[in-house]
């Protein structure tokens, strides 16, 4: 504050002395020239004139500049600046300059966040859009075929309804995952947190895609024998949801003959990480960082024949999130991809 007083003060003090010796130097002379000088006059005169003089300038470039300062603030006001709106007005240009660049960077990375975030949102309905308009076109074009007169046709009309019907089912699941993702992100989802094998879940998640996978030849296997569970604290059912996304998602990306193995490991103390990993197509760097948004697709023709929502590693990241928990991916183009998890191990 000290500082601040003496740049505030700097002015008007070489500002009075300049005036003082001017008006000195100008009595000296009006004195001489009357016959009239005396020291004792200029001397007593000297203090009394530097001290009017500063009072007065100091004064006014205070006023002269506060008025300045004050539109200032006050324009900065109109944009809601509450960082400049909660400080105290300063008349001090270097603290001034400061304020004036902060907010203008801290403006600037709102603007590009804002600008980022509209560009995430365009491309999030655009491809909500996609994905539920394929379904409900397919849909509405069995019916209209049904209505036009195919119905008579008993083969043709149980045909039309169960792709109907599969269309509708598509636009269900997309629907549910987004109800789910919304969930999580409010935090409206409650996790029912339980003790339970690990072990246990993965090979059921095992059991259930085993079909699927075998229509690819990929084997799905650990990457030892564990012979005794290894317990963790979570929620059974949407780790076990988690774990099935990360299978399907390396069966559907994954090479013919290929495999998917689950290893579990500990990593420190308290916790264990699970890794699922695959010799699959991988993923580029460049996706890497998108991976886990809402409906992105590395291969977008492929997946779509694939089939899913588009949203399984958007609800992975959400669920393990809602655990306090990390996930982590790592990708080469051609070798393949890994994905890995933490949870709280039991103690």
């Amino acid at each position: 504050m000290q500082k601040k007083l003496k740049k505030t003060y700097k002015f008007a003090i070489k500002t009075s002395l300049y005036i003082t010796i001017c008006l000195t130097l100008l009595l000296s002379v009006f004195l001489y020239v009357g016959n009239t000088f005396n020291w004792f006059v200029i001397v007593g005169f000297i203090p009394i004139c530097y001290a009017i003089c500063f009072l007065i300038t100091q004064y006014r470039v205070e006023r002269f500049i506060y008025r300045r300062v004050k539109k200032i603030y006050d324009d900065l006001t109109l944009l809601e600046s509450a960082s400049l709106i909660k400080q105290p007005i300063t008349t001090d240009m270097a603290t001034l300059t400061q304020e004036i660049d902060k907010f203008a960077k801290d403006k600037k990375l709102e603007i590009e966040t804002l600008k980022v975030r509209e560009e995430y949102r365009k491309e999030f309905l655009g491809n909500v859009s996609h994905e539920l308009k394929t379904p409900l076109f397919t849909v509405q074009g069995y019916i209209l075929t049904l209505l036009d007169g195919a119905m008579e046709d008993e083969r043709i009309r149980k045909k039309y309804l169960a792709r109907a019907s599969k269309g509708v089912e598509r636009l269900i699941y997309i629907v549910k995952d987004l109800d789910m993702i919304t969930k999580l992100e409010v935090g409206d989802l409650s996790l029912k947190i339980e003790n339970f094998d690990i072990i246990e879940v993965i090979q059921s998640v095992f059991d259930l895609l085993e079909m699927k996978a075998a229509k690819k030849k990929i084997t799905l296997m650990f990457d030892m024998d564990y012979k005794i569970p290894i317990m963790v604290k979570a929620d059974k059912e949407r780790i076990q949801q988690v774990l099935t996304n990360l299978v399907v998602n390396s069966i559907k990306y994954g090479k013919e003959k290929g495999t998917t193995e689950v290893s579990v490991e500990n990593l420190i103390k308290n916790k264990v990480i699970i890794r699922v990993t695959d010799n699959g197509e991988g993923i580029s760097k460049a996706n890497l960082k998108r991976l886990f948004e809402r409906f992105f697709r590395v291969d977008k023709s492929g997946s779509r024949r694939e089939g899913g929502s588009g949203l399984g590693l958007s609800i992975v990241k959400h669920i393990i999130e809602a655990h306090d928990e990390k996930i982590y991916v790592e990708s080469e183009l051609g070798v393949g991809s890994e994905f890995s998890f933490t949870l709280e191990k039991l103690k």
